[in-house]
């Protein structure tokens, strides 16, 4: 049999196959790839490197272009394509290319956000050479037992789909099978395609038919009649049903069916992290977040529940407050997920759907259920007992130094319905959970999956590439600012308007409370001077100018010192045409929300320290709660 070919290498192949992917759902069809992230060394700057030159000088015989980014650090960079994916519903994302070595490796940390959020994230790292003549190549690890194990191998545990390019004539139906995960919309996260360098700039004669235009289709899996009937004798059994939204329901642009369900059936909707947003918070069914750090108003109807209704939810250790959050000793669980992984946990009766298919289906066959007045009633009251409470959170006049509570409860209030507010790490999480009010899906960007420290700057790039006409707002700690600051440098390069809130704690405020409610006395916690003074208690603030620093890197920098101030800031930067940072000194010591939940974080069973012998007392107690639900 004989084909029209096309001589290219695998790198060329590569890119020309990537640029002519397109996904589609509900009739709407655009680009998968919206661009490239690379960062270049020996391993692909030959290859990959070469391919993307030869597009962007050249871009017509491979279909278009691939436009390309480039950034600082190999983590950042895939943090920035995992938080594009997720503004984009994951009908979108980016690639990201990097050396061999310790550049694949930095990598690995984004591949594992990605893939604990579910989202789709294609990675290209550089490989030792596969005719293994250079051996060992620079930067290669080497294993004495086998001779076919590299640092990419690293990447299997964090990917949905890897493999290793190591003939031109795997390239074709590996990219077929990465496409397949990328587009799944129940096994998504990160793919790897490990790419040896020398195969990378290998030439072969490949099919033209393989570069011509591909749509795949992301499916909305229905919802099996026979399930739907018993998850409606359930719910009609159910006095007290909750649901909770998750992050499929956004993924799944679910929102709009939401609530209609939760209107029609009188049903209250809490959120998870990844799930805010999901119902706007205005709606009368909306009584915020639910588990460890969620709010008193759905935590405590999460504690009565006989039913509750999982929609889009992974059911996280903080969802159920290390399986303590759901205290009805017969509750029941109907979980929907296109994930049946997901859908199963608990227990539950499984409805494997998309999450959109499936309340269309659940709010027709319930269309003469509702909930009692009596369950509405309460519904009503602690939903405004809460919104007193965050109003008062919002609005503490903190003395001497503000709080981080009022920094959020100023940006609540001034950023606009599709603004985005960004963060990953630490107290501010919880604290965003527990009182953030969000209007829409867009709204509410928060990485909790594996929270990562360092993602907030990253995302806000990813973020604003994906939705360049929404104000996004990057809450940055401290901490979590000296952890991966540099794509600042690729922000300002990019001519990224976006804006920084960067608290200065001088410390890690989330760990250091943990570490005093479990008895070791904020050891490691606090920025201060060290020597005479080892585990960093008191002393000296370390004189670290992040201000300065942010400046260095190209940033517009407000420093304020008030929430006044800081209020007038955020406007000035709203009107900026260029990244901008408001730099503002915030309490370390809180205050936070009232909490109503817990957190399984284990305690020395014995100990010389007097608080830790505390502590353990009080975790003992505080797990008797405790119980798997299956």
């Amino acid at each position: 049999m004989t084909y029209a070919t096309v001589r290219l290498t695998v790198a060329q192949a590569t890119i020309r196959f990537l640029i002519n992917q397109y996904s589609e759902r509900d009739g709407i069809e655009q680009r998968f790839f919206a661009g490239t992230f690379g960062i270049f060394g020996h391993g692909n700057v030959a290859g990959l490197g070469q391919a993307l030159l030869q597009n962007e000088l050249d871009p017509e015989p491979d279909g278009g272009a691939m436009p390309y980014y480039m950034p600082r650090n190999e983590q950042g960079q895939v943090n920035a394509a995992a938080a594009f994916a997720t503004a984009k519903n994951r009908l979108q994302t980016m690639v990201c290319t990097s050396s061999i070595g310790p550049g694949a490796l930095n990598m690995v940390t984004g591949a594992a956000v990605a893939t604990t959020n579910r989202v789709p994230v294609l990675l290209l790292p550089s490989d030792q050479f596969a005719t293994r003549y250079p051996d060992p190549v620079l930067q290669q690890i080497e294993n004495p037992q086998t001779l076919d194990t590299t640092v990419n191998d690293a990447f299997r545990p964090v990917s949905v789909f890897f493999d290793r390019i190591n003939r031109p004539e795997q390239l074709l139906p590996s990219l077929m099978q990465a496409m397949r995960a990328l587009t799944d919309p129940a096994d998504t996260g990160a793919v790897t395609l490990a790419m040896p360098q020398d195969v990378q700039a290998e030439a072969y004669d490949f099919p033209v038919e393989a570069f011509k235009k591909r749509v795949w289709h992301v499916r909305r899996d229905p919802l099996e009649k026979a399930a739907l009937n018993r998850a409606v004798e359930i719910i009609r059994k159910a006095k007290k049903p909750l649901a909770i939204a998750g992050g499929g329901v956004i993924y799944s642009e679910a929102s709009e069916e939401l609530r209609a369900f939760a209107t029609a059936t009188g049903i209250p909707v809490a959120d998870t992290q990844a799930g805010k947003g999901a119902i706007n918070h205005d709606s009368p069914q909306s009584v915020g977040g639910v588990g460890s750090t969620g709010a008193a108003s759905a935590n405590g109807l999460a504690d009565e529940a006989d039913v509750v209704i999982g929609i889009g939810t992974r059911y996280s250790d903080f969802t159920t407050a290390s399986h303590t959050q759901f205290k009805n000793p017969d509750v029941k669980f109907v979980n929907i997920n296109v994930k049946a992984f997901d859908a199963v946990k608990n227990g539950g009766e499984m409805l494997v759907s998309d999450a959109r298919e499936a309340l269309v289906d659940l709010t027709e066959a319930l269309a003469d259920y509702r909930v009692s007045d009596e369950y509405a009633e309460r519904i009503a009251t602690v939903k405004e007992a809460w919104d007193k409470v965050v109003d008062e959170c919002y609005h503490l006049d903190h003395q001497p130094l503000p709080s981080q509570l009022e920094v959020f409860g100023a940006l609540n209030e001034m950023m606009g319905d599709e603004d985005v507010v960004i963060n990953a790490a630490g107290s501010m999480p919880g604290d965003l959970q527990a009182l953030w009010r969000a209007k829409t899906p867009v709204q509410y960007h928060v990485e909790y999956a594996f929270s990562t420290m360092g993602y907030e700057i990253p995302a806000a790039m990813g973020v604003k590439m994906a939705l360049p006409d929404s104000e996004v707002v990057a809450i940055v700690g401290d901490g979590t600012y000296q952890m991966l600051p540099m794509e600042i440098a690729t922000i300002v390069q990019e001519r990224l308007k976006v804006i920084f809130v960067l608290l200065q704690n001088h410390g890690f405020a989330s760990i250091g409370g943990l570490s005093e409610s479990r008895g070791s006395q904020r050891f490691g916690t606090r920025y201060r001077m060290g020597a005479d003074n080892p585990h960093n208690q008191e002393g000296d603030i370390v004189p670290v100018d992040l201000a300065a620093n942010a400046e260095s890197w190209g940033l517009n920098v407000l420093r304020v010192s008030t929430i006044a101030e800081f209020k007038d800031a955020y406007r000035e930067a709203e009107k900026a045409e260029r990244a901008t940072m408001i730099y503002i000194e915030t309490d370390l010591y809180g205050p936070n929300p009232p909490s109503t939940s817990w957190w399984d974080v284990p305690v020395s069973e014995v100990s010389r320290i007097e608080s830790t012998q505390k502590a353990y007392e009080e975790h003992v107690e505080a797990k008797k709660p405790q119980r798997h639900y299956f």
